[in-house]
């Protein structure tokens, strides 16, 4: 059992989760967008949003900020959520910009916003759920798709709460979490891509 939830959560990993978003858009968007540019554009977000992290966790634990990638204490999170979110504004500045695919700007600003309240929280010494922040973050962006393209996806969003319950399961079955710090995660993955709808809704 505790194979499969391990599996569940780094299958569900936070640092995968704006990669599925922009994947989802280009699958849904009515929109033509050039082959090129959609592969130019994919291929840029994983290098800076996957496999940079990545590099940068390793760098972190040779430094011994970090102990492990489960992150399991308020502090071991600082350096990584700020090195995040510097890696956030790389992608707005030179990937996303507002001028070119505006859904996909604000998907990524709603990310930093929540990257930056789970940041503040951690030198608070308070533990806010990551995973629970980011799949509930990617559930807002695709109800909000939904809505903006109208189209219907009630599949996938069956599915993806069902996925925010597995996930949510796993982080407690796994004692990584207490429901205070996943019910927070949620909110500060959700609020984010919920309010600022208003901009391109």
């Amino acid at each position: 059992m505790d194979k499969i939830l391990r599996s569940i959560s780094f299958i569900f990993h936070p640092l995968l989760m704006p990669i599925f978003g922009v994947l989802f858009y280009f699958a849904k968007s009515p929109r033509y967008i050039p082959p090129e540019i959609i592969q130019a554009k994919l291929v840029s977000l994983f290098i800076l949003t996957v496999i940079l992290p990545i590099l940068l966790y390793f760098l972190l634990k040779t430094l011994g900020k970090v102990k492990s990638i489960y992150l399991e204490s308020a502090r071991e999170r600082i350096f990584p959520l700020t090195l995040n979110f510097g890696v956030i504004l790389i992608v707005l500045q030179r990937i996303l910009t507002p001028t070119q695919i505006i859904e996909l700007y604000y998907f990524f600003v709603g990310v930093l916003i929540s990257t930056l309240a789970c940041l503040i929280l951690a030198v608070l010494k308070f533990k806010a759920s990551i995973h629970m922040m980011a799949v509930s973050g990617l559930f807002m962006f695709f109800i909000a798709l939904s809505i903006h393209f109208s189209i219907n996806i009630n599949g996938t969003l069956a599915l993806m709460a069902i996925i925010i319950g597995g996930v949510a399961t796993s982080r407690l079955h796994l004692k990584a979490h207490t429901n205070k710090e996943l019910i927070i995660g949620v909110f500060i993955g959700l609020t984010p891509q919920l309010l600022l709808v208003n901009y391109w809704l």
